[in-house]
């Protein structure tokens, strides 16, 4: 067998109930539940286990969430002896990753993301800024839009590149409107805007960015005891000044997400493993490379089944 990457979602994996069943199969994870509340100081998993939706949704929370259900998950996983070669993080999910390394704990890392989510949704009044995800198109083409739409004075960039054919733009939301319109001119497939609360990964971070560094001058970063794979640059981090430079960069910079799972197969990795809520990042990993073994793990019957795959190799 090759080697194994753990990788952890970001924002809109989410869903009302996630870690319920976690709980109820594992009593003792509730502790990772119950420190996600005490650090924050209000009742993240009541809202994660019932709602309503739309708290759920709101960046400040769907952080916290995000990362609590993948830490909850990674607990449910120690007793099977399974480690990774290395991991990494869409975004958000960074912050998992580096908790599963060991360069952050999770009462820090609940914090900051708390604040990062907060600081996000403040860095662009509502409705000024959005995202859309562009189908069907080359990367090349589209950043020669991007960068058209932004020379005549709307701010516009590639935010996300998940996978060929798949990738996220994010500005001013005139930007992206007419980045879009002119994608379509140019041959995409399809426009589509996503229900986002903010322009994220795009330079209209870049105040969120500097609050953010705030916050992680306060906690400690150690280096890492899994080398991460960081979405700004699709490269190897292990060194705490680096990790740190990374996060913040990240707030205001695209994910490199396709080029994160081409570095991991580079790597010698076979083996991806979504940890936490969904399998958005499954379906991404397996439209870069389909010859791959991928599994997502959120609940007990999802854990086992990938034992008893991965024992049975």
């Amino acid at each position: 067998m090759g080697k194994i990457a753990f990788i952890f979602p970001g924002q809109g994996s989410q869903f009302v109930g996630m870690g319920q069943s976690l709980i109820e199969s594992k009593p003792d994870i509730e502790k990772v539940f119950a420190t996600a509340d005490e650090q924050l100081g209000y009742a993240l998993s009541d809202i994660m286990l019932n709602g309503p939706e739309d708290q759920l949704k709101r960046t400040e929370n769907t952080q916290p969430a995000l990362l609590t259900m993948s830490v909850a998950v990674l607990e449910a996983l120690k007793e099977y002896n399974i480690t990774p070669d290395y991991v990494a993080g869409h975004s958000l999910g960074e912050y998992s990753a580096l908790v599963c390394a060991q360069s952050l704990t999770f009462e820090d890392a609940v914090r900051a993301v708390r604040q990062r989510g907060l600081f996000m949704e403040e860095a662009v009044p509502a409705g000024e800024g959005a995202m859309a995800a562009i189908l069907g198109m080359e990367r090349t083409v589209l950043e020669e839009v991007t960068e058209e739409v932004s020379k005549n004075g709307d701010s516009v960039q590639l935010a996300n590149l998940n996978c060929p054919g798949q990738i996220v733009i994010s500005g001013t939301a005139e930007g992206v409107r007419k980045a879009s319109e002119l994608a379509k001119e140019k041959g995409a497939k399809r426009t589509i805007p996503l229900q986002v609360s903010g322009p994220f990964h795009s330079s209209l971070m870049k105040p969120a960015a500097e609050k953010l560094a705030t916050v992680l001058d306060g906690i400690s970063i150690t280096e890492a005891k899994v080398p991460v794979i960081a979405n700004v640059t699709a490269d190897v981090v292990t060194e705490a000044p680096d990790i740190k430079n990374k996060l913040i960069e990240q707030v205001y910079s695209p994910v490199l997400w396709e080029d994160t799972v081409r570095r991991l197969i580079d790597l010698g990795v076979d083996t991806f493993v979504e940890i936490g809520a969904g399998n958005v990042l499954s379906g991404l990993v397996r439209k870069v490379q389909r010859r791959v073994n991928v599994f997502a793990i959120s609940d007990i019957e999802s854990i086992h089944a990938m034992v008893a795959k991965m024992k049975g190799e």
